[in-house]
């Protein structure tokens, strides 16, 4: 570069910071700043809808739309605490990688969904639900159903095949569910839902603590998910029937968090420490911790109070691997880690009676913090079963753990 252009280029350049010194915190804090901006159900759904089963019982539903070539409707049950809007970002990939038609349900007592008795969760309960609102969908003929289920969802959806409510079930997906961890796991369950929160300041405040927690990896997926677990104390309604949020709520929920790291050092302090000018200018703010402020914070709360629903954690779960593995169906098992399986299903996948697939780098909710690879593994395997087919340029792959 010659030194008339390099002459000319350092005209155009803005003028340089007095000092020579970089404003670190604020470049360092902007780098690091998430964006827990909520999602709105419509981005990934084609439609909603409050069937009304009965007298008692209206269910909140979410679908696709169509697929242009006939094929399966996958019916989606979220797992405990969830809504049917875990289910965003799967169904967005899985409908470009084959033709299907996703249908996601609000279970009793979660989401949208209002029946008289909420508390009865149990799984013959939960199971004929989805069996009434098969039929109220589609009073002519049921289509070919595959159904896909999480955590106590993929419960349910063993206990719904086992009792053979659906004709036209053609096969089953559990996701990290396992009998032997699931019921190991029962004894501390309530210990991890006293460690929760209890309210939320605002809905960004809530996806930040999911993703802080680890309940999601996924931010983008803790945007849409979230809302649909909570509800706005004052109103009493779903979270999702607030948005969007005015913009002013989220420019405050921007700037506030009530879940600050107690181990780390703040940009501010750091670099105000490491020069004159920045010591001056350093001032301590003592975090408001008043009634006031404390009530104030309790704008959100939990949709369901899973505590109350523990006498029903043993019927979900026990039993569950020889109703799965005697399943006259095609079964696939998805988790989150090679150690979950127990004694009943290492047996049974030793003798080839399902397909499993362990998807690492991911937590319990393994279709919110990998939905991409988790609709390729069932796009594939219902190509090879032939109960779909592929869309676009999806090319399906052999199965390997």
């Amino acid at each position: 570069m010659s030194s008339l252009q390099r002459t000319m280029l350092k005209s155009k350049l803005p003028p340089t910071i007095p000092g020579g010194r970089i404003g670190r915190a604020d470049s360092f804090k902007k780098s690091r700043i998430r964006d827990y901006k909520p999602c709105m159900w419509n981005e990934f759904f084609a439609e909603k809808e409050d069937v009304v089963v009965d007298e008692q019982r209206t269910f909140r539903v979410y679908r696709t739309k169509k697929p242009e070539k006939s094929g399966p409707v996958l019916l989606l049950l979220h797992g405990g605490g969830y809504s049917a809007l875990t289910w965003a970002h799967f169904c967005s990939e899985v409908t470009s990688m084959i033709h299907c038609q996703c249908l996601c349900i609000d279970l009793r007592g979660h989401g949208d969904t209002k029946v008289d008795d909420e508390d009865d969760l149990s799984e013959i309960t939960l199971s004929k639900d989805i069996g009434d609102l098969l039929v109220k969908l589609y009073p002519e003929e049921v289509p070919q159903i595959y159904v896909v289920g999480h955590s106590m969802g993929g419960a349910i959806a063993v206990h719904f095949a086992h009792m053979a409510l659906a004709p036209s079930l053609i096969g089953i997906t559990v996701i990290d569910v396992v009998e032997g961890t699931a019921m190991e796991a029962l004894a501390s369950m309530q210990s991890f839902l006293r460690s929760r929160p209890k309210y939320f300041q605002s809905i960004p405040n809530a996806i930040e603590w999911c993703i802080r927690s680890g309940q999601v990896r996924n931010v983008d997926s803790a945007k849409v998910s979230m809302p649909g677990q909570i509800i706005n104390c004052t109103t009493n309604q779903l979270a999702t029937n607030d948005l969007p949020l005015p913009e002013e709520v989220l420019e405050e929920a921007h700037h506030t968090s009530m879940f600050p790291n107690a181990f780390s050092i703040s940009e501010d302090e750091e670099v105000g420490n490491g020069g004159e000018e920045g010591a001056e200018g350093t001032e301590f703010k003592k975090p408001i911790t008043t009634k006031a402020a404390m009530e104030a914070a309790k704008n959100y709360t939990w949709r369901i109070d899973l505590a109350k629903s523990e006498k029903y954690w043993v019927g979900w779960f026990s039993g569950l691997s020889d109703k799965f593995l005697n399943l006259r169906l095609p079964k696939q098992l998805l988790l989150a880690s090679i150690d979950g399986l127990d004694r009943t299903l290492t047996v049974g996948q030793m003798q080839g009676r399902f397909q499993m697939q362990v998807l690492a780098r991911c937590g319990h909710a393994v279709h919110e913090d990998r939905p991409h690879e988790v609709a390729e593994v069932i796009s594939g395997y219902l190509i090879r079963n032939r109960f779909a087919e592929a869309a676009g340029e999806f090319r399906c792959h052999m199965p390997s753990c």
